[in-house]
């Protein structure tokens, strides 16, 4: 199994805190893997450690509530600190009271929960500020390369572009198989967790608005903008709608938006955003035969990578022309600019014409699957098998 080192050292330095560490992310994006890492590292440490699995029917059974759990956990509590591992808390009522008694007892406690029950905004509202939270995505391309080696399996960059990184989807042996789990995860996320939990009545309305968002990433939007493609699909839905129904997929962590960044304002403009998919898959799975949209979820992949390295990522307007990303970290700005092929003399024109009338104190990066260097004295071209791999800009 991969180590994902890359979530680990960031909770490494939260081991002793006092503070409840929380593993979000998408479903199925490998929460539990990375607890359980956690857990594994502590415990090689000499350190004591429990960890209770409340997916497990004979756990819930047992420890039903906060009170059961308390008294549970006050069993192993002694002078030497415990280290608590609490997976898919969710399902143990009163989780919140618990863990904010287990974290005053020499308890660290380490929790995770499924997106259907506990989202992002919950840990604010039932936590109170006692927590901090860690991110989990699916597998970027060298995580997924690796975990295929391990399975000693082929898994080249185009099959990343159409399949993405969820890592049991790579454990599917053939499009067919690999396409039923997709679809199943879909579903479960969209239809199971997003429709009954915020009692969506209008499910056919709300089915249709994520099939558009999801198989259109990469592109711009506004809220209006896809209120009136909705009506021009003879969908009557409101502007106030359509921004609900967005931030129960970004709470759900399907979709990410990133706003663009104006450069005479030097700052982010809230009503004028990208929205991208979490995983290629959401796009692919949408698609008819094999007509799969590389170039969309190319740029889409080339996000995740930049969020993965920890950059601050906008869009950037540079006076009419849209550059993909503007990409900040350490007080170093980045500007990247993201297509399938430049090889033909249109789209090498349009791609690096959108750079014009930057000066070169700005790092200006273009990124393709083209395997010539395109470099040039003011841009860098960086070859995706090279930028999939890298660490810095």
């Amino acid at each position: 199994m991969v180590k994902r080192e890359h979530y680990i050292s960031r909770i490494r330095s939260f081991y002793e805190s006092d503070l409840i560490k929380v593993i979000t992310g998408i479903r199925r994006c490998g929460k539990t893997v990375v607890l359980k890492q956690v857990k594994d590292e502590i415990e090689a440490n000499g350190k004591k450690c429990l960890m209770l699995d409340f997916d497990i029917h004979s756990t819930r059974k047992e420890i039903p509530d906060a009170e059961a759990l308390i008294s549970y956990v006050n069993d192993y509590i002694s002078e030497e600190k415990l280290y608590l591992f609490l997976d898919e808390v969710q399902n143990v009522i009163g989780w919140n009271e618990a863990c904010r008694t287990l974290r005053l007892l020499n308890c660290s406690v380490f929790i995770t929960g499924s997106n259907s029950k506990l989202l992002s905004k919950e840990f604010t509202k039932e936590l109170s500020g006692r927590y901090i939270s860690f991110r989990v995505r699916p597998f970027v391309y060298r995580e997924a390369k690796q975990y295929m080696d391990e399975l000693k399996r082929s898994f080249d960059i185009n099959d990343y572009l159409v399949w993405g990184g969820f890592p049991a989807m790579l454990e599917q042996s053939d499009i067919d198989s690999k396409k039923r789990y997709l679809n199943d995860l879909n579903d479960t996320i969209v239809y199971n967790d997003l429709e009954n939990r915020y009692k969506i009545r209008k499910n056919d309305i709300f089915e249709k608005l994520v099939d558009y968002v999801l198989v259109s990433n990469a592109r711009v939007f506004s809220a209006k903008s896809i209120s009136d493609y909705m009506k021009g699909q003879n969908v009557s839905i409101s502007v106030p709608t359509v921004i609900k129904y967005l931030e129960y997929l970004k709470e759900a962590y399907v979709i990410m938006d990133i706003k663009l960044y104006s450069s005479k304002a030097k700052a982010p403009l809230n009503y004028y955003y990208k929205i991208y998919d979490e995983d290629v898959s959401f796009n692919s799975i949408r698609k008819m035969g094999n007509r799969y949209d590389l170039t969309h979820n190319l740029e889409n992949i080339v996000l995740n990578e930049l969020l993965f390295m920890g950059y601050e990522v906008s869009v950037y307007a540079n006076k009419g022309r849209e550059i993909d990303f503007r990409a900040e970290k350490d007080g170093k700005v980045y500007l990247v600019q993201v297509a399938y092929s430049v090889v033909e003399d249109k789209a090498y024109e349009r791609e690096f014409s959108a750079f014009s009338g930057i000066d070169n104190s700005v790092k200006k990066i273009l990124i393709t699957a083209d395997d010539i260097d395109f470099s040039t004295s003011t841009v860098y071209h960086y070859k995706l098998k090279d930028f999939l791999f890298m660490n810095e800009l």
